[in-house]
């Protein structure tokens, strides 16, 4: 490739350069089968999927869950904490950037040098994507596959990865879960009476006045549970909101990913009169090694179902979140927690 092609690249200038550096297709194998993807593509897939590289960190999560030893690294490097949670000799592994998202940073030579049988992509299957995925694959000869990371796709996404990677058994084990816990949290909450539903803040950032709205991903996790945020009645994306209006809303419970806000809440005196606030019921997420409830929206959100239930209705979660905790890290990240770890993890603490 020309040396121009060693830039970090945004979305549009992948897109852009692809069609400028000309590189020639090599695959690294004969592919063997089609695999059709989230998008409707029909993927070559080569006979043996040994080597993956993430185009996101949505991905990396997913592709370690399923296969970790064809994982070739992360979107990002894990901090010492989050490795503590994940497989030795894994968890570790080098950063290699990201082709999608904020922060675009993979430059295709490195991909390349890491010679992939696949390149995987879990999220939005939005026509952006389908571009990006078909000029990579026509460029590098590297397979795109794109995988519709909702969380209501997640048994589907799993089935296809698994055939994707040639593992159906171990993608079967792990979409039957999600199938699961999907449906039994969602039949737990259609048994509380509207009117019983206490009014739910997910506040985001050191001061909690960032949230999601309604279509938001950061909150499709309320959403596929049937719980209404007080901000979903607003359609967007992310936003700010003024301490007047959570005042207005008057959350009873509030969920949060941040740990700054969560410690200082109580104390401050903008909080201090909002219902959640004076009655203790404000809920720090769990985080470690991913987040249960948000950051980034992959299958570690799956035990925050369970999270978020037992804060918004305990009469109706009663499980023991620490087994919960233990049950999911041994299936999907596939370590044993100690009674520390699972203390850690639920804490929510970074």
């Amino acid at each position: 490739m020309d040396s121009n092609c060693l830039e970090p690249w945004s979305r549009r200038a992948v897109l852009l350069a692809l069609a400028a550096c000309g590189a020639a297709p090599v695959f690294a194998q004969a592919p063997s089968r089609r695999v059709t993807d989230s998008a409707g593509r029909a993927v070559p897939v080569p006979p043996r999927v040994q080597r993956v590289f993430p185009a996101g960190p949505p991905a990396a999560i997913w592709l370690y869950t399923l296969a970790p030893e064809a994982l070739l690294g992360w979107p990002r490097a894990n901090r010492p904490e989050e490795i503590e949670f994940l497989l030795p000799g894994v968890g570790n592994r080098p950063e290699v950037g990201r082709l999608t998202g904020r922060g675009n940073t993979a430059n295709l030579e490195t991909v390349l040098a890491l010679k992939p049988d696949l390149i995987v992509d879990t999220g939005s299957v939005r026509q952006t994507f389908v571009e990006l995925a078909e000029r990579v694959q026509q460029q590098t000869g590297i397979p795109y596959a794109l995988i519709d990371g909702a969380l209501e796709a997640v048994p589907a996404g799993y089935r296809l990865l698994g055939e994707l990677m040639g593992r159906p058994e171990r993608a079967e084990a792990l979409a039957r879960y999600a199938e699961d816990t999907l449906r039994q949290v969602r039949e737990r909450v259609a048994g509380v009476p509207r009117e019983r539903h206490p009014r739910v803040y997910y506040a985001r950032g050191p001061h909690g006045l960032e949230t999601g709205l309604d279509g938001s991903i950061n909150v499709e996790m309320f959403e596929a549970m049937g719980i209404q945020l007080v901000s979903t009645r607003m359609p967007g994306g992310l936003a700010r909101v003024s301490v007047e209006q959570v005042l207005n809303w008057d959350p009873e419970v509030i969920i949060t990913i941040d740990q700054t806000f969560a410690q200082s809440a109580a104390q401050s005196p903008l909080w201090r009169n909002v219902s959640a606030v004076k009655n203790g019921r404000v809920h720090l997420s769990p985080k470690l090694p991913f987040g249960w409830v948000d950051f980034p929206p992959s299958v570690n959100r799956l035990p925050g179902l369970w999270w978020i239930g037992a804060k918004v209705f305990p009469e109706r979660f009663r499980e023991d979140l620490g087994e919960v905790a233990r049950d999911f890290y041994r299936r999907f990240y596939q370590v044993e927690l100690s009674a520390t770890q699972v203390q850690r993890v639920l804490a929510g603490r970074d």
